[in-house]
């Protein structure tokens, strides 16, 4: 049975209990990380998925939070041995950058190193990512500070789905990705520029029509993100749960 499994929770600034926002898609022949911290290498392991494993890599967007963790994951999952090849997936700009960044530590000098193919996602809505047998993947662009999407994760036996809004005002795309969802996860570090509060996060889970909010990417550093909860339940009809480290979801 495929797993969905957050990694970390942590809006930009994590702490030692709590990483940054990223998780991973563990199935029988998938296992897709979606994004990845700072050291997704000690993260994978703790959630008892091996990071060579990892067969597909999705990177949301170019910020810090979110893709620092990249030149590690490459770079040292060939020094563990890795052999088989990973797919990395992401928009133009963000792909670009990533690759700009792997230039840097001249890792086209390292002999015999794995096959690491680049997909370019089209800023479309409803972009199909990947698919396998227990579940499919779609992208559409939301509204941060810089391009970025969402995703919407459809498991075929189940039939389940789980939408994420990844860093983002409040937006349409995402009350599409997430229509109908058994869970939808929406960041709350805050409304603002490129970014939700909870209410907003629950306003837009309620149009819709999720089962469950997951609220993520909120603040750790000096503070208690417990109140979040009770600021979108005054919204949001469904259940609301924090999403927090190390959570499984099972589909």
């Amino acid at each position: 049975m495929p797993k969905l499994i957050y990694l970390g929770a942590s809006s930009a600034i994590p702490t030692p209990q709590q990483e940054n926002t990223h998780m991973v898609i563990s199935g029988e022949t998938r296992r897709v990380l979606i994004d990845t911290g700072h050291n997704p290498l000690l993260r994978l392991p703790q959630a008892g998925v091996d990071p060579l494993q990892v067969t597909d890599l999705i990177l949301t967007h170019f910020h810090p939070d979110h893709v620092s963790g990249v030149a590690s994951l490459l770079m040292n999952s060939w020094l563990m041995g890795r052999k088989a090849e990973l797919n990395v997936y992401g928009l133009a700009v963000t792909l670009e950058r990533a690759r700009k960044v792997m230039e840097f530590y001249d890792w086209d000098t390292w002999p015999h190193f794995y096959p690491v193919h680049f997909n370019t996602l089209p800023a479309v809505e409803m972009t199909p990512v990947l698919a396998c047998e227990e579940f499919q993947i779609f992208a559409s662009p939301v509204h941060h500070m810089i391009p970025n999407i969402g995703l919407r994760v459809e498991f075929k036996s189940s039939g389940k789905v789980w939408a994420y809004s990844c860093d983002t005002e409040p937006c349409a795309e995402v009350v599409r990705l997430g229509r109908g969802a058994d869970v939808l996860v929406h960041e709350v570090a805050g409304a603002g520029l490129g970014h939700s509060s909870a209410r907003q996060a629950a306003e837009i889970a309620q149009e819709a029509g999720a089962r469950q909010l997951h609220l993520i990417h909120y603040p750790t550093w000096n503070a208690d993100p417990q109140p979040l909860v009770a600021e979108a339940a005054q919204v949001f009809s469904g259940a609301v749960d924090l999403a927090d480290d190390f959570m499984v979801l099972d589909f």
